[in-house]
């Protein structure tokens, strides 16, 4: 059975995805920001009779990105870049441990971080799969003000971060083709029933149970076997922001995102 790594495990998608997993007989790895929090929300699953394993490490922190991918044993199956922070608290910019602005850092640097630390094991257990769980919402990264020092906006900051997510696993399908390793983003649904949406005060859409079904998809579903580059809409294929599809822009994106993590190709 296949080993999975699930970030942000502790609520909402990313729990329920775990979850999922975990009882069709993977071997689980649950990801949370601290061990208080996983025994706070996770503990049932950790106790349980499946094989769920707790990672630990805080993605705001690029030493705690590089400390949890130590944690990941040398097979692994499949990476899920679940974990991320939605639009609560709009007007406050706040900054990463490491000065980058803080959903940037988190939704996307975070998880470029810890695919390129966890490339080999994917490639040695190939096939393997990797999904970036991004969002309808994307806005184009304005190259000359990534951290939006000048003129922020929490929107703004997620839903560039969330591109960015996309622009990654359309690089990383390239970068990765014929070896076996594919590589995909989705919007899981529209204001799902999560801790994140309940944080923005926002009247939940789309039933979690949804969501949790296009991200196994990409994850586990045979039917999906060699299928990689792709952007969905739930279930659905669909066409991303344009800047996603700009192979100058994508370039560029990584170029920035390997300076700031010191993770290359």
């Amino acid at each position: 059975m296949p080993t999975v790594l699930v970030t942000g495990a502790t609520d909402g998608l990313g729990r329920a995805l775990a979850t999922r997993l975990a009882g069709e007989g993977a071997t689980v790895l649950a990801h949370a920001r601290s061990e208080e929090r996983a025994r706070e929300t996770i503990g049932d699953l950790l106790d349980g009779p499946s094989d769920v394993r707790l990672v630990v490490g805080d993605l705001s922190s690029l030493d705690a990105v590089r400390a949890l991918a130590e944690q990941v044993p040398d097979r692994l199956d499949v990476l899920v870049n679940n974990a991320g922070i939605g639009t609560a608290n709009p007007d406050r910019r706040a900054e990463s441990a490491d000065g980058y602005e803080l959903r940037f850092a988190v939704n996307y640097l975070a998880g470029f971080l810890l695919t390129a630390l966890l490339r080999d094991r994917l490639v040695a257990a190939a096939p393997s799969r990797m999904v970036n769980v991004a969002s309808a919402g994307q806005m184009a990264i304005a190259f000359d003000d990534v951290m939006l020092e000048r003129d922020y906006s929490g929107v703004r900051a997620y839903c560039q971060s969330k591109l960015a997510q996309i622009m990654h696993a359309f690089d990383l399908a390239e970068e990765l083709n014929g070896q076996g390793v594919t590589a995909n983003a989705l919007h899981p649904g529209t204001y799902m029933p999560t801790k994140m949406v309940r944080a923005s005060g926002t009247t939940p859409v789309t039933p979690l149970e949804d969501g949790v079904e296009a991200t196994w998809r990409l994850a586990a579903d045979a039917a999906l076997d060699g299928i990689t580059g792709r952007y969905y809409f739930g279930a659905d294929e669909a066409r991303a922001d344009e800047q996603a599809y700009d192979a100058e822009a994508r370039h560029r994106l990584w170029e920035l995102s390997a300076e700031l993590t010191g993770a290359g190709r």
